[in-house]
């Protein structure tokens, strides 16, 4: 049987045949993708013409077609429903890859044909985005080192494939650590615990095979357990088993590899001519350097701390009362805010959940899309990867605009957390096609029959990452390099973010947020009391994800710390951490941060981002409405549209006139008035 992999998709609007594809079709099919790849490459350096933007950086830009058509389903199964036979197929492949791709930046030949078209680029008559690829090809071969020559250069691929074995490592050992740990519930331990929960917990003890209910560590599951069950010693096992994946010791234990990442980041960077990794990361995005960023954290770690240690001054003396001896503590912070939102706002999300069907939320995100941007949305059966996965055919007046699957619930085969990915992005070169987008999350799934109900957080969730699929499909560029969110780190999170902001429209809510057992809309009272609860807890959310931010930002700004540990706390004390917080993300479990090079020295980027997202939808405010058709078109023309086609900076000022300040966050976040 002839490996399917290897040739062009015969199914519906070329979508990856998942059910044909097997395990070990993928290790013969990427031998070949990088030989067909390695090929090509070689056959641009040995053409007899001189350099020039076709025979150079298009062609380049064409070549490894095979390789995307191997690594693309490759890459969705290995996320999202992995295996141990595919671990391991992506233990292996990582370092492979790593040097395929190293080996191309030190092709001196190559680079020095890029490095000829590169200055004579003035006299080439290349219009706007010609330009623009040129460019970014130019500064991504010696950004990776590719003006590097004798040692400097050995060692600058040694890196590269070490980084890439270590960032597997990161991942891996996380998953292992979140599939591997469960707590048992004895139907006593249910006591004060929502149907919601239990139901989900049971589901769960299905899933691991075990006699009754468990909590896993996925999000779904031990945030709701620390927010509901009066039992604090559960609450403290699970929440210790949270805090400390990626550091329970033993072959799963990532302290290490965070150690070696941070020393390979700067030795790297420093190969480059950059004082360290930060100055290295930076200076491509917006920000530009780490001052800027640390400027910006400070200015909201400042009011975030101190609503913060109000809020736990409230919550200790709550738990005072309920004969609590001792200090107040992380594992009880979830628990008693829930008792305290529900007292100060009457809003219990048990009872809210029900209102928060998964279904109806994701009809409420396809039809904001319409209003906005025309885009209509229609279930189409494709081969997906796993029977949860769902995909719908995206058009605009008839004409095909791109597939989109979702994948929402959680199980032991998918990394936490939630992300927006593309099997095939928009272009018009080096080939025309129109984009294949995924959006995996991690929702809680209900027993077989029942429907998904989410938190508002988890449909917050879907609307941020249905923002990131809506850059994806609304691209509109010539080149994939560029297409999508392949823009600046800290500004691929404002389509996302910003797209959050119609959960919170009301008619939004009162058209969708409908009741499972009734099928009536959210009573007013109760959508005056959601919305008058957006900021609830702002403190404590904004100082752990500012105290992360600022530590993924002194890993990187300096020398590397020999002990990332220690590092951490050294910061945490700095900053004069709330004792009853908690880091979003520790050095052992920070993905972000470690299993790849994505967001490293750029936790950051979603606050950035978020200064705009807010400053990007009071400009619909301003002009009357949050489906104000002159504002959403122009947020397609100069964002959704643009891709990294153009600079950041530039687009969101073609879009709003200007850039924001920080005043837009912190009065979104409720932040203004704190001390």
């Amino acid at each position: 049987m002839s490996n399917p992999l290897l040739s062009a998709w015969d199914t519906p609007f070329q979508f990856p045949a998942f059910d044909r594809i097997a395990d070990s079709d993928f290790a013969p099919a990427l031998d070949q993708a990088l030989a067909a790849h390695d090929a090509e490459i070689a056959a641009i350096v040995a053409n007899p013409a001189a350099p020039d933007f076709e025979n150079t950086i298009a062609a380049l830009e064409a070549s490894g077609e095979l390789l995307d058509r191997v690594l693309s389903p490759f890459f969705a199964l290995s996320g999202a429903d992995s295996t141990p036979a595919r671990e391991a197929l992506q233990r292996d492949f990582s370092p492979k890859l790593a040097k395929h791709f190293a080996a191309i930046s030190a092709n001196t030949a190559l680079y020095d044909r890029v490095r000829r078209v590169w200055e004579a680029r003035d006299d080439l008559g290349l219009d706007r985005e010609d330009a623009r690829e040129l460019y970014l090809v130019h500064r991504g071969y010696v950004r990776a080192g590719a003006a590097l020559t004798g040692a400097g250069a050995e060692r600058m691929q040694a890196i590269k494939e070490r980084l890439a074995v270590l960032g597997t490592a990161f991942t891996q050992n996380l998953l292992a650590d979140e599939r591997e740990w469960f707590m048992d519930l004895a139907e006593a331990d249910l006591q004060g615990l929502p149907e919601f929960l239990i139901s989900s917990a049971r589901a769960a003890g299905v899933e691991k095979a075990r006699p009754g209910p468990v909590i896993t560590l996925s999000r779904s599951l031990i945030v709701p357990f620390l927010q509901y069950s009066p039992r604090r010693d559960l609450r403290e096992q699970a929440w210790r088993a949270w805090v400390s994946r990626g550091e329970m010791g033993g072959a799963t234990d990532n302290r290490a590899h965070a150690a070696e990442i941070l020393a390979l980041r700067e030795e790297r960077a420093q190969l480059l001519g950059y004082a360290n990794f930060a100055a290295y990361k930076l200076e491509t995005e917006m920000a530009g350097d780490a001052q800027s960023v640390r400027d910006l954290l400070m200015q909201v770690w400042k009011p975030a701390r101190a609503r913060a240690e109000a809020d736990q001054a409230i919550l200790a003396d709550m738990a005072a009362e309920d004969g609590l001896n001792g200090a107040f503590e992380a594992w009880d912070w979830r628990y008693y805010s829930e008792k305290r939102r529900k007292a100060v706002h009457d809003l219990d999300d048990a009872a809210l959940k029900p209102y928060l069907q998964l279904d109806r939320m994701i009809e409420a995100a396809f039809d904001c899309a319409n209003r906005l941007f025309g885009l209509e949305f229609s279930p189409i059966d494709l081969p997906v990867y796993h029977p949860d996965a769902r995909t719908w055919e995206v058009t605009r007046k008839g004409k095909h605009v791109a597939i989109f699957l979702g994948d929402y619930f959680a199980r032991g085969s998918k990394r936490s957390g939630a992300w927006c990915s593309a099997i095939r992005s928009q272009a018009v070169r080096p080939r025309p096609q129109t984009p294949i987008v995924v959006n995996v999350c991690n929702f809680a799934k209900p027993p077989a029959g029942q429907a998904a109900l989410l938190s508002y957080d988890d449909a917050r969730t879907l609307f941020h990452e249905f923002g990131h699929a809506l850059h994806q499909m609304l691209s509109d560029v010539r080149w994939e390099g560029v297409s999508g969110t392949s823009v600046a780190r800290d500004f691929v999170e404002l389509p996302s973010q910003l797209y959050e902001h119609w959960l919170e429209v009301p008619e939004v809510l009162q058209r969708f947020a409908t009741h499972i057992d009734t099928g009536e809309a959210m009573p007013q009272a109760m959508l005056d009391k959601v919305l008058g609860a957006a900021n609830y807890d702002q403190g404590f959310q904004t100082v752990e994800y500012v105290a992360s931010a600022l530590v993924d930002l002194e890993f990187h700004d300096g020398a590397a710390p020999a002990d990332p540990m220690a590092k951490q706390a050294e910061v945490l004390a700095d900053l004069g951490m709330p004792k009853a917080i908690v880091m979003r993300h520790a050095t052992p479990n920070f993905a972000h941060v470690f299993s790849g090079d994505g967001y490293s020295s750029g936790y950051y980027s979603y606050m950035w981002s978020e200064v705009m997202d807010a400053d990007a939808f009071a400009a619909f405010e301003e002009a009357g409405g949050a489906f104000d058709p002159d504002v959403a078109g122009r947020l397609e023309e100069f964002i959704l549209s643009k891709g990294g086609s153009e600079e950041a900076e530039v687009l969101y000022k073609r879009f709003r006139g200007r850039l924001p300040g920080v005043e837009a966050l912190l009065k979104g976040r409720g932040l203004d008035q704190a001390g």
